[in-house]
């Protein structure tokens, strides 16, 4: 296979996995707008974490929040816990790496407050630890995972909801995981400020 053919293999594949994702990640997906929603309408915050690529994907919803999305509107509170070096590195090297977001979680979660929590493999521990941390703090959460939703998927409440994307590439979950943000984006977007 030559490189232009790797490349459209590329595309193809990402494409083929988010059209026939659609109608099982569709519900979970409303879901997560109406536990955003909630949150967000009663002045809690959204909290979010993840390694890697899914580090980056929790600061890109949270920017998307505190800044806008596709309309001007008011700014939205939200935190990733993914950004602060001094909290992440001090709480590794004091404590464990294990619990970088667990330990945010407990000083900066409360109830009403609801967790993003990223994960492609649903077993990454800090974030596992995370999601325990915050069901303490009596927050709802949203997991987004991939596979069988590994380690996440037990941990989760009737009030949770995950949106597991069903495939097992890394890079494909990612993007699947990055076009569910843009969805819970627009949605919010939509349902807080509607088009007059």
């Amino acid at each position: 296979m030559n490189a232009r053919e790797r490349i459209e293999q590329h595309f193809f594949n990402s494409a083929q996995l988010k059209l026939s994702a659609m109608s099982s990640l569709a519900p979970p997906i409303e879901r997560a707008v109406q536990h955003l929603l909630d949150s967000l309408q009663h002045r809690h915050k959204i909290l979010s974490c993840g390694n890697g690529g899914s580090a980056a994907d929790a600061q890109h919803f949270a920017s998307e929040l505190i800044n806008r999305f596709e309309r001007e509107r008011p700014g939205l509170p939200a935190i990733a816990l993914t950004t602060d070096t001094s909290a992440i590195t001090s709480i590794a090297n004091d404590y464990h790496y294990d619990i970088v977001f667990a330990r945010q979680v407990e000083a900066l979660g409360s109830k009403g407050d609801l967790l993003l929590a990223i994960s492609t493999s649903g077993h990454s521990t800090n974030v596992v630890r995370a999601i325990e941390a915050a069901h303490t703090q009596e927050m709802k959460i949203i997991a987004l995972t991939g596979g069988d939703g590994g380690k996440i998927a037990p941990l989760l409440t009737a009030q949770d909801v995950e949106i597991r994307v069903p495939a097992h590439n890394t890079a494909r979950i990612q993007e699947v995981h990055l076009l569910v943000l843009h969805c819970l984006c627009d949605l919010l977007d939509h349902s807080l400020w509607p088009e007059k």
